[in-house]
């Protein structure tokens, strides 16, 4: 027996303990009953991820069981497999990613976005989980940039949004005073000198895990590409991001 014609047993086998047809499973991953025909006629045939993976969970398997091409696929090596996962817009990552990263990190939390206002707004009880942290050993940081320099009120130009840029750094600031002296926790606010590197690219460190935002054109934040990165080596995209926040750092003025 064929590798082919073994998979396409298997995929057979688990619509039968399933109990589904390929018109029901059809109508359970919303395409067309001639699609999962093909399927399971082609082996070489691998649906988008998304169809596998409401194929998957119609079937109450695991993806690779029935696409096992599909993971070999993925498979990456040298600096693109720092690249855990990208986002068209930050907004599309989940908020249980950024809480996931948050909760993992032991040693190194620093949040090095231009306002950082929204992991306020998205993290339930993100005081307390920093405080916890804290307790617990982990340096936490926060870098910002200057509500009141000249970058911040080129870009509100730029962006012409009602939520302004100094108003979004104000938002952490008061959030983050609030507080109070909280040993293991540090605060600054980057040169001006370094300004329009800082808001051109947002960094946020879980550890050895970074989610990055370069910022496009006119948009803000939350409208810009996100990249969820992993370290593996030395000099790789991790570092290089790494590098660039500790640089801004630096350079920076405490609060």
């Amino acid at each position: 027996m064929s590798v082919g014609s073994a998979l396409n047993a298997a995929l057979r086998s688990a619509m039968q303990a399933a109990g589904l047809s390929p018109r029901q499973l059809a109508m359970r991953v919303g395409v067309s009953t001639k699609t999962i025909e093909r399927w399971l006629a082609d082996v070489e045939l691998i649906p988008h991820a998304r169809n596998r993976e409401d194929a998957a969970q119609a079937l109450g398997v695991d993806v690779e069981m029935r696409w096992p091409k599909s993971v070999a696929e993925r498979v990456k090596i040298g600096a693109d497999r720092e690249i855990v996962r990208s986002y068209p817009y930050r907004s599309a990552c989940p908020s249980t990613v950024w809480a996931d990263l948050v909760g993992r990190a032991n040693d190194e939390l620093f949040f090095a976005g231009y306002t950082n206002y929204f992991l306020w707004t998205q993290q339930p009880a993100f005081a307390a989980t920093l405080r916890t942290k804290v307790k617990a050993g982990c340096r936490v940081r926060f870098l910002v940039g200057d509500p009141e320099g000249e970058a911040a009120r080129q870009r509100e130009a730029v962006e012409d949004v009602a939520l302004s840029v100094s108003a979004r750094i104000r938002m952490t600031l008061d959030e983050l005073e609030k507080m109070g002296a909280v040993e293991g926790l540090e605060v600054r606010t980057s040169a001006a000198v370094d300004a329009p590197s800082h808001i051109a690219l947002s960094v946020f460190r879980f550890d050895d895990e970074a989610l990055v935002t370069p910022h496009l054109a006119r948009l803000v934040g939350h409208d810009s590409p996100l990249l969820h990165l992993k370290r593996y080596e030395p000099g790789g995209m991790f570092d290089r991001f790494a590098e660039h926040a500790e640089q801004l750092w630096t350079g920076a003025t405490a609060v």
